[in-house]
């Protein structure tokens, strides 16, 4: 859904990456947003300065999950050379074909290596966002895998990483390059939303049920076209929210839940054309300061997002239309009320939307999944 979620859910580290993060079911410029209504965000049990987001595309939500800032001197053609890099070193690995799956081992030790990159990143937006960007692209009209998108591990391929709700993912991809070297056996797909679930737990939110052996797409032809991801800033927010997430067969429930992942991240200007370059919050990071956020612990996953959507009552803090939406939409507004006031129903709801999400698509071996 800018780093965005909700809805929402998008290489070789030519330098250690920034440690900033900009949700959603969530960065690109707002004349070419995908909101990250799936959120772009990251997480940390202190307070930090703060959804599915670098991108106004949901990116997912995209603001609801959000990345580590690309250097402001960083020229056009260098942020193509990280793409292009990343792209090299993500494609260098064979990838996996229909008749492989994750190992379960693999699985469980690259959780604990994402935990670690988490307590020194503070990357928990962007790879949230790059769970969700990858899922998002789901057309449940589309019956053929994988031309109907979905959790595939599409987004490691340039064509796609260059859609503009992506902007700001490739580094997303240089974060986990390490990791997925390290452990081969694990499919792309697979390793996304193994990210960006333990972003979410390890932000302070909910156990996602999650279930794992996706197969991954095996070439750029197999990437979806650009525009399946929801926009930040559309004439009709609820009613492009609910063509992009209704095409993913969620529900008014899910897109709600979902937008509530903006509770993490932050949103930069430069990126989705959305919010202001610095609060009180974001100036001192962590990481590379600046953007505006949607909370002011924008690290830490709670259902302050709906609190503060609500009250409006607080100009260093982010509103975009399509958060805005779910105060004013009469269905949506059940739901959001009902989060502002219970975070524990926030949670129920949340973990079973993310898994949702993080299924879309996707095509498993074995058919049942492997849990962890």
């Amino acid at each position: 859904m800018a780093e965005r979620v909700s809805l929402t859910l998008n290489g070789t580290l030519l330098s250690p990456p920034p440690t900033t993060t900009t949700t959603t079911m969530s960065s690109s410029l707002r004349s070419t947003t995908a909101a990250s209504l799936l959120l772009r965000s990251s997480s940390s049990s202190s307070r930090s300065t703060l959804t599915l987001s670098a991108s106004s595309s949901l990116s997912f939500v995209r603001s609801l999950v959000s990345s580590p800032r690309l250097s402001s001197s960083s020229s056009l053609s260098q942020k193509k050379y990280r793409i292009a890099s990343a792209n090299r070193s993500f494609n260098s690995t064979t990838a996996a074909t229909k008749s492989s799956s994750s190992d379960p081992d693999q699985l469980k030790n690259a959780r604990e290596d994402i935990k670690e990159l988490l307590s020194t990143k503070f990357c928990h937006p962007i790879l949230v966002r790059l769970g969700w960007h990858d899922a998002g692209t789901y057309n449940k009209n589309i019956k053929e895998w994988p031309q109907r998108g979905g959790a595939n591990g599409s987004l490691r391929f340039d064509i796609e990483l260059k859609h503009a709700a992506n902007a700001g993912l490739v580094n997303a991809l240089n974060l986990i390059k390490d990791i997925k070297e390290k452990y081969s056996g694990i499919s792309y797909a697979d390793l996304f939303q193994l990210a960006s679930a333990t972003a979410i737990e390890e932000a302070g939110g909910p156990k996602i049920p999650m279930k794992y052996g996706r197969v991954d797409a095996s070439g750029p032809e197999d990437c979806p076209e650009e525009g399946r991801l929801p926009d930040a800033g559309p004439p009709s927010p609820a009613t492009h929210l609910r063509e992009v997430f209704y095409r993913m067969g969620l529900d008014d429930k899910d897109i709600v839940a979902l937008s509530g992942a903006h509770t993490l991240g932050r949103s930069r200007p430069e990126r989705s054309g959305w919010g202001k370059p610095e609060t009180k919050y974001t100036k001192e990071g962590p990481g590379a300061p600046g953007g505006q956020s949607w909370t002011p612990e924008w690290l830490k996953f709670d259902n302050s997002y709906f609190k503060e959507i609500k009250e409006k009552r607080d100009e260093d803090l982010l509103v975009l239309p399509t958060d805005a939406a779910i105060f004013e939409d009469s269905s949506f507004k059940v739901y959001a009320e009902k989060y502002a006031a219970d975070q524990d129903a926030f949670f129920k709801d949340y973990a079973v939307a993310h898994a949702k999400l993080s299924n879309l698509g996707a095509e498993f071996n074995p058919p049942e999944g492997i849990v962890i």
